[in-house]
Formats: structure tokens, sequence, C-alpha cells
């Protein structure tokens, strides 16, 4: 599925493995990247917002501790997950079947955004969600992401992850939303680093399970507006 918005291109790619779905951000993002680096003669690339759903894996920030998993790589092949380094920022956290990954590939020059002003955007656009849903969520003070009974030293739980990357002011990588999401996995992670933090999901705040497509068009037209009021 495909949708053409002022220069900002839409897709779901479905359940995708992680590398796949990393290959294809990275060659956007090097569009991007060469555009602003020799701009002459060339062609505006277009800006992306891609959404997806990825097999079992855990990955890593470029600056996580390894520690921060707590299995032994052979234990990832009985439990059918992988594990990546990766090249964003933040520590290590889960990706599964039912969480919303987003991955916006943006000029934050042409959005007039800093970086740190880039993800409060996507915190802001995930608590907007959240609420249309009768959840209360905000930020954390100090943390990336988006938390429920975020100033609680024992209630509170992390429900999306950012972690992201930007060169000459292209992003890449993005957040993870746990909407249906097997939160059992997470129980072989310190979870973005944090080793006293919950987890928790819309399905499991809700005591439901929730309807993915209709959250997906929900969080993308959200995304949408606030990346175009930008403009």
């Amino acid at each position: 599925m495909s949708k053409q918005v002022k220069e900002i291109h839409f897709e779901d790619l479905g359940l995708i493995d992680y590398q796949e779905a990393w290959d294809y951000q990275e060659e956007r993002f090097n569009r991007l990247v060469d555009y602003k680096s020799q701009p002459e003669g060339k062609t505006r690339p277009t800006r992306y917002l891609l959404f997806c759903e990825h097999p079992h894996v855990y990955t890593l920030g470029k600056s996580g501790d390894e520690h921060n998993l707590l299995i032994r790589k052979e234990f990832l092949e009985i439990i059918k997950a992988t594990y990546y380094k990766t090249n964003r920022g933040g520590d290590i956290t889960y990706h599964g079947p039912g969480q919303v990954v987003s991955y916006p590939i943006l000029d934050l020059e042409l959005l007039g955004l800093g970086l740190r002003q880039y993800i409060s955007l996507l915190e802001n656009s995930i608590i907007e969600l959240l609420k249309d849903h009768g959840i209360t969520a905000t930020h954390m003070e100090g943390a990336t992401g988006v938390w429920l009974n975020a100033a609680h030293p024992v209630k509170a739980r992390k429900i999306c992850a950012i972690g992201v990357r930007s060169g000459r002011h292209i992003t890449m990588h993005g957040f993870a939303l746990n909407v249906n999401t097997n939160l059992d996995y997470f129980s072989y992670i310190n979870p973005c680093g944090f080793e006293t933090k919950g987890v928790t999901s819309m399905a499991k705040e809700l005591g439901k399970s929730l309807d993915m497509e209709r959250v997906k068009e929900q969080l993308r037209v959200i995304l949408m507006r606030n990346f175009l009021s930008e403009n």
C-alpha cells in the first residue's frame, strides 16, 4: 500500500525481515544524503514514511551495551529471534509481530526541525494516538520514547521506543509502538538499557487485541498531519 502526500511517500512494508528493511531504508537515506551533497541538476528524491512489522528480533543501538541482552546468542534460535547491532541511537530493544515499527526518512531542514524537536514530534504523535484510544501517556524526563506513569518509581512502563539516526539532517530508523506485541520477549533484555522499568502494549492496557490495520491508518494520518504542518 502506498500514498503520495506533498513529497512524503507512505509505504506499509508488511511483515519484513529486519535486514531487508534496513537495506531498504539505507538506499533511500543515501539518495537524500547524496542529493544534499551535490544537488545541481538532480531531482529531489522522495521523502518516506515507512511502516512495517518484523519477525522476532533484538536490535542494539550504536552506543548500547551488549550486556543488556540477557540471553546467550544460542538461545536466540530457540525463541526464533535474531540479533543486530545497528547504527541508530539508543540501546537495545525488541521488534516483533503486533508492533507498529515506523521508519521516517525525512529532511529535517525542509521541516524546519532540529533532531530533538523531531523526536518530540514523534513522541507527541504517539501520545495523540494513545489518547484517542483512552490511554494516557507522556514523555519521561531524561529518556526518549512514550511512557505510562512516567513519574512513578515502580509503575513507569514504556509503550513506544524511539531510536533514530540523522546524517546531513536526513533521518532513518524511528520508533516501535507496542500494539498487540508479545511482551514476553522483553524479559530477555533490559529494554532500552533500563533494568527497573517495565514495558506495556495497547492490548495489555485495554484488555483486548486491536485491529492493526486500523491503528496503522490512524497513526499514518496523525504523523502525516504533524509532518506536513511543519512544511
